[in-house]
């Protein structure tokens, strides 16, 4: 299970507690997510969150001709 805690991103697992000084997976630190502005995108922003990224900034918005698209910049939180 995956939580917040002191403004670190933390691994419960059988009542331990390990912090997370890197993405997961081979992730990287500063990731820059793309796409049209649907569920799908604000699920795929929503799941990195839920990882222990932190939005950077506000999304940067534009239209194609034919849809809206959205980009959000997403870092993880540098540990002291």
């Amino acid at each position: 299970m995956l939580a917040r805690w002191a403004g670190a991103s933390v691994i419960r697992a059988s009542g331990i507690l390990l912090l997370m000084s890197t993405p997961p997976d081979g992730l990287p630190v500063y990731r820059v997510l793309t796409g049209p502005d649907d569920a799908t995108f604000c699920q795929r922003v929503s799941e990195a969150i839920g990882l222990g990224y932190e939005l950077h900034e506000g999304p940067a918005v534009t239209f194609n001709g034919e849809s809206v698209i959205v980009a959000q910049a997403l870092v993880w939180p540098a540990r002291s």
